[in-house]
């Protein structure tokens, strides 16, 4: 198994590299490296950017805006992305909705969708989880009734990611109440405009608006707007939810940020010297760049299968990756947050709206507390890792 990129494949990253350094604005990639809130208009300038240039969709089909890209080049792709601090074109479009109507919508649905969808002309929210149907997401409750050419739909969805800012959500309702809880359930596109919706902040533990809850009063919402066959849905979000692990080990984006702690530990007083004095501090940051090469050569390996052969199914050892790479996210925030010392102290108000506070240390300091907060969920989305353990056994050990 070769794991040397070819003269090719170097020349496309190199290409990569230089767009997004040049291209995407410096202000929106120096709040990505230091881990700030992003707003809406940071998603759109940089995803319009990505979209004129062809790489805001790389993974749909050719037709509707992808890049016909082998494994390693999607790959890359998305290690630079992330290593230049790019903000990555948003997943609920690109990742999730947009292949799921590409792939089971039908042609109306992909021709008024797609494109708005690829360009973040419209914006969507995920409406998944819900109070109680969370890591056992097919028992949800949420319920939509046919009545003539509508659904009405009646239920509450929960932790819908930047929902504030959002157009339109894609929703798992249930359509038929007597099926087996897997098969009666649909996907259905609904306009948030829409007369009886509710959306409520949820503040996390780092003191942001980032999650929200949705709530559905007797929302009247077109059948057109049912993706797929009726009581499918279940298919659909299998299909969407392998999407959604793409580059969720996130190597080039810990690389980013350990390279960061690195410069600034040598810069941050402590004592008679500075942070990078300390020893056990070294120790850390040494063990975790090697486990992040070791993860980085682990990921390579899978793609360098792909080389030869499709991916027909999941691979097991994406299990591995989202492991490692969320301890790895988790631990690089961790080190920030102790370099920047006292500095790290959480001042929430200092992030909202209309104020404009002086940092009481480096400025750099003021977001360490509330990306090591932050950063704690990326051990439950996206499959928790307790989850990732009992595929890994099932894969690999055959427990």
């Amino acid at each position: 198994m070769d794991l040397r990129y070819t003269a090719d494949e170097i020349a496309f990253r190199d290409e990569l590299r230089h767009f997004f350094r040049t291209q995407v604005p410096a202000e929106i990639r120096r709040k990505v490296s230091e881990g700030r809130k992003l707003g809406r208009d940071d998603y759109v300038t940089t995803q319009k950017i990505l979209h004129e240039a062809g790489y805001a969709t790389p993974n749909w089909p050719v037709e509707w805006g992808g890049r016909d890209w082998s494994p390693v080049q999607r790959y890359i792709f998305s290690e630079e992305v992330q290593a230049c601090a790019v903000p990555q074109p948003l997943s609920f479009n690109v990742n999730m909705v947009g292949p799921v109507i590409a792939t089971f919508g039908s042609e109306a649905q992909k021709a008024r969708f797609l494109p708005p969808t690829a360009s973040l002309d419209i914006w969507w929210a995920q409406g998944f989880s819900e109070p109680g149907a969370g890591s056992d997401l097919a028992s949800l409750k949420t319920s939509a009734k046919p009545d003539r050419d509508h659904f009405v739909v009646n239920g509450q969805k929960t932790w819908t990611t930047l929902g504030q800012y959002a157009d339109w959500i894609f929703c798992l309702v249930r359509t038929d109440p007597a099926a087996k809880k897997q098969q009666g359930i649909s996907f259905l596109l609904i306009d948030l405009e829409t007369p009886g919706i509710t959306i409520r902040p949820i503040i996390t533990i780092d003191g942001g608006h980032e999650v929200n809850e949705v709530f559905f009063d007797d929302v009247r919402v077109p059948a057109e707007n049912l993706v797929g066959q009726l009581n499918k849905g279940w298919d659909y979000a299998k299909f969407l939810l392998s999407n959604e692990r793409i580059g969720i080990a996130r190597i080039g984006l810990t690389k980013e940020r350990l390279a960061r702690v690195k410069r600034l530990a040598q810069e941050t007083p402590a004592g008679e010297g500075t942070v990078w004095d300390d020893p056990d501090f070294r120790r850390r940051l040494a063990w975790s760049e090697i486990e992040l090469k070791a993860l980085e050569i682990t990921q390579m390996r899978v793609v360098a299968a792909q080389r030869s052969k499709a991916a027909d199914k999941p691979d097991p050892s994406s299990s591995i990756l989202k492991i490692k790479g969320s301890e790895l996210q988790q631990a690089a925030a961790e080190m920030l947050k102790d370099v920047a010392g006292p500095y790290a102290l959480p001042r929430p108000e200092a992030e909202e709206e209309g104020l404009n506070l002086p940092s009481v240390g480096p400025e750099w300091a003021d977001a360490a507390a509330p990306l090591f907060f932050n950063t704690r969920k990326v051990s439950i989305y996206g499959g928790s890792n307790e989850i990732q353990r009992n595929i890994i056994a099932k894969a690999f050990l055959g427990l």
